[in-house]
Formats: C-alpha cells, structure tokens, sequence
C-alpha cells in the first residue's frame, strides 16, 4: 500500500477526535494537570474568537481592535448627549413623581395638589388645624387606594427600564474610546475619530463594566413610554429614538454572542471568569408614599410652629412691650451650646424662665404690689377670703421671685450646682459615666425650673380670679366685698377699675404665654 496523505478536514476530524478522547482519559485520570488544562481552554477561546464575526480582538498578541471602539462609538453617538440631558436624573424627586403621576387620572392628581405648603397655608387660613388634618388624612387615603399591587409593579417595573438605560447612558464611553484615540474630543460628534489596535489589558476593567449594562439588557420594557416621559421631563427628545432602537438591537446581539466574555475570560487568562449583575429593584411608590405623608406631616407641624410662635410673640409683647427678654444669667442657651457638645439636653425652660424673672422682677414688686397693698390695706372686706387669697398668692410669688434669683446664682461657675456640672463635664472626657451624673444634676436643675413656673402660674391664676372677683365688686351698684371704694380710689389719680383691669389683663397674658411653654 502508498503512503495516505488524509485530507486538511480527515486531519481535523482527527485531531478533534483525538482532543476528545484526551478529555475523556483526563477526566477518568482526575483531571490531569490544571494549567494544561487552561492552556486548553484559552486555545479554544482564542479560536471561537478569531472565528467571530464581531472582529473586536486579536488573541494573538491579546489586542483590542478598532472594530471595538467603532462599535461602542456608535452606541456613544446616540446616548452622549443624554449624559447632560440627565445628569442628577437618577435623584430627581421630581422625575419620579412623574413615573408616578402618569397613572393617575385629573381627578386623582387634583386630590395629589392637596399636599403641596401652598394648598394646605391656604386652608390653613380658612378652617382649624384639626379639620384641616382630617381632611388631608382623608386625601392620603384616597391617594393610597390608587396604587394597588398590579399599578404599583408597572410603576416601579418602568423605573427600573429607566434605570437600565441611565446605566447605558452613563458608561464613560469617553475614558474607554480615548484609549483608541487619543485625540477623540468629548461628545464632539462632528470628529471623525481614528481609531488603533491597542494592547487589550487597557480595557479589560472597562469590558467588564460594558458588560454589566449588556447583562441588564435583558430586561424587556415599554421603551418607547419611557422616553416619552422623559421627553415630559427635558421638554425635549433625550435620544432619537430610532437610532437608539438600532444601537439597543445591536448591543442585545452582541451580549447574546458571547464575545465580551470570551474576550475577558482571554484577556485576564481567567477561563473561569463570570460576572453577575443585579438588576435594579427600586420601589419608588411606596417611598413616594411615604414622603408624601412625612412631607405633609412636617407642612402641619411647620404650621403649628409658626402659629405657636406668632402667639408667643404676641404675648410677649402685649406684656413686656417686646420679645425680646433676657434676666437669667447662668440657666441660659450660651451654656446649652456646652452641654450640646456633649450631646446632653441642657437647660429646657430657658425663654420661660426669662419671662418667669423678668414679669416677678418688674411687674410683680411694681404695679402688682402697690395694688395689693392698696386693696389689702386701705379695703375694708366684708369677708377674709378673697383677701387671704389674693394676699398668700401674692406673698408666695413674692417668695418665688427670690427662689429664682438663688437659683440662678446656684447654676454660676462658683455656684453649688455649676461646681458640680463643671466637675463632671470635665471628667466626663475620660470616664463616660461622669456624664450621666451631669444628666441627672441638669434634671434636678429643670425639674426645679419647671416647679417655680408651674407653681408661680398656679398663683397667679389665684391672684388674677381674686382680682376679677374685686372688679366685679367695684362696678356693682352695691358693693358687697369692699365696703369703702372711695377711700381706695383716692390712691389712684386713674379710674380705679381702669387700674385694677390693666394689672388683671397683664396677668391673663402672662399665665397664657407661660402655658404655651408648659403644657403638653
């Protein structure tokens, strides 16, 4: 028999045959030797390359070809301008509310405007808080039964598209085809760009990034509302979308391929390479929920604030002529920055106390007094009562008065319980326990605060019926409580009624704008 030459294809049947039957005796012999092994497979990777039809690579020499970087240009020419149509677009608050919105009817979006500061100021001036309150909770209630599961998925279903193409848009095309060209010019799609062979361990980490937004792409969508909606939020087409129609069909081609894995499996010598990508899962509605009531919330509790706040001002004023009022030198907000340093409450009834102080100090031993006086000392009461009351009320204010002035002094540097806070802040850098001591000093402290102003109102409100009790008296035809009128209107060069009134009203402000402070 001659010499048999086979055929080029017996050669290969062959030789795949015998590649075959390799792999089967290594897999009976335990595995044969691991880089042998790998070897293998990268020589099968760089022969499935070669034979691709995507020439993005050359394994021999391990080079990036120009056909990559055209490819990703042409993907990078469609959604580059998007990169500035929605930059932030992704923490836009705004954007999302519109995801959401357009489910909604007119009807339901007019009941959605009942949320906004505007809308509830403005019925805020037309009906009380607690009405106001009702019916917004009635709004969220309904605006709540809107989004059932079904609605809910579609709505969170259509922002996560968005966040898949926002992946697409963002890749940093131009960090990876400056690679090829390092002449390219950002979003300057009128350059005609020249693109080189470069070696493929450049771009092995921004592969594995391209093939992240790849991998997503399998997620199917209403492409087309989307970008209707966000031609809604730019007022104008983010990317033309035939184009983007073209490039999304060739990426999805492309990941179906295989070739940017196999490339990178080639690129790293790393056969066993692959890469999972969670896809987005955000739950839009129920945030929007969720900030919609809270922001309402907040709206109501600004409100109240404010008219709180308005009211004060108002007492404040009709009392002492300002708002402006300080007399407490040690319990005061400059030492609360201290005790904030060490996240410790502090003083709690600063402005109250002030007030406390400044009303005992310059009304109660003034105006309050010389009335007092007059009416307990030159009246002839028919009955002790009143008079005892208004007396011993008057008396413990008194009394009140100078227990707020040691108290004060006690809280100075020199003080019995400012040496102590001092002490213990002081070592509370290096013992931690030191500063619960401090917590439970700065509680005596407001709890004592607290007892002179609630005790100092309790008496005022004695004082102030007591005196009301005296002026319904003076304007009866027959006097029944004091029996000698005349004789106490010759301490005053004023209508004696007029007096008494003006001292009563100052009184009725001041025990509302302490409660304004005290009561829960």
């Amino acid at each position: 028999m001659g010499d048999f030459d086979p055929t080029p294809q017996e050669q290969a049947s062959t030789e795949s045959g015998e590649s075959f039957f390799q792999r089967i005796f290594s897999l009976f012999l335990g595995g044969g030797d691991p880089e042998k092994e790998k070897k293998r497979v990268l020589k099968e990777l760089a022969k499935s390359l070669k034979r691709s039809k995507y020439k993005f690579y050359k394994p021999s020499g391990k080079e990036a070809l120009p056909g990559l970087a055209k490819f990703v240009y042409e993907i990078y020419k469609v959604v580059g301008p998007a990169q500035v149509f929605l930059e932030n677009a992704e923490s836009s608050n705004v954007l999302k509310g519109m995801f959401i919105e357009q489910y909604l009817t007119e009807e339901q979006k007019e009941i959605l405007s009942h949320f906004t500061e505007d809308y509830i100021r403005e019925q805020a001036q037309k009906v009380d808080a607690k009405t106001l309150t009702s019916a917004l909770k009635n709004d969220l209630v309904n605006i709540y039964s809107v989004f059932d599961a079904e609605r809910v998925k579609e709505i969170d279903g259509l922002y996560n598209l968005f966040g898949i193409f926002i992946s697409v848009v963002n890749f940093d095309y131009f960090f990876f085809l400056k690679k090829f060209d390092s002449a390219l010019p950002e979003r300057d799609f009128q350059y005609s760009p020249s693109f080189e062979s470069i070696n493929a361990d450049y771009i092995s980490d921004d592969l594995k990034d391209f093939l992240e937004i790849l991998i997503l792409l399998d997620r199917e969508g209403d492409w087309d509302q989307l970008l209707t909606l966000l031609q809604e939020y730019r007022n104008m087409e983010v990317v033309n979308r035939a184009d983007w129609n073209k490039q999304l069909e060739k990426m999805q081609r492309l990941k179906k391929s295989g070739v940017i894995v196999q490339m990178i499996k080639h690129i790293d010598d790393n056969p066993d390479f692959s890469m999972k990508v969670k896809l987005p899962n955000e739950r839009i509605v129920e945030d929007y929920l969720n900030r919609l009531k809270t922001q309402t919330e907040m709206t109501l509790q600004k409100l109240v604030k404010e008219k709180k706040n308005k009211k004060i001002d108002q007492l404040a004023h009709q009392v002492f002529g300002t708002t402006a009022i300080s007399r407490m030198k040690n319990y005061t907000d400059k030492m609360n920055l201290t005790f904030a340093k060490r996240l410790l409450g502090g003083y709690t009834y600063v402005v109250p106390l002030n007030y406390l102080k400044a009303f005992l100090i310059d009304y109660l031993k003034k105006d309050i007094r010389e009335l007092v006086n007059t009416l307990i000392v030159r009246g002839q009461w028919s009955t002790n009562v009143v008079s005892n009351q208004l007396s011993e009320a008057f008396h413990r204010l008194m009394e009140l008065s100078e227990e707020l002035v040691k108290f004060d002094d006690s809280l100075a540097e020199d003080g019995e319980l400012g040496i102590k806070l001092k002490r213990f802040m002081a070592k509370s850098d290096k013992d931690k326990s030191q500063l619960n001591r401090t917590r439970l000093v700065l509680k005596e402290v407001n709890d004592s605060a607290a007892g002179m102003i609630n005790e100092s109102a309790q008496n005022l409100i004695t004082m102030g019926k007591s005196l009301k009790t005296v002026l319904e008296d003076y304007k009866q035809e027959h006097h029944e409580l004091i029996m000698n009128w005349k004789e106490v209107e010759g301490a005053y060069e004023k209508p004696v009624d007029q007096y008494i009134s003006e001292v009563y009203k100052k009184i009725y402000y001041f025990i509302q704008l302490l409660q304004m402070y005290m009561k829960k």
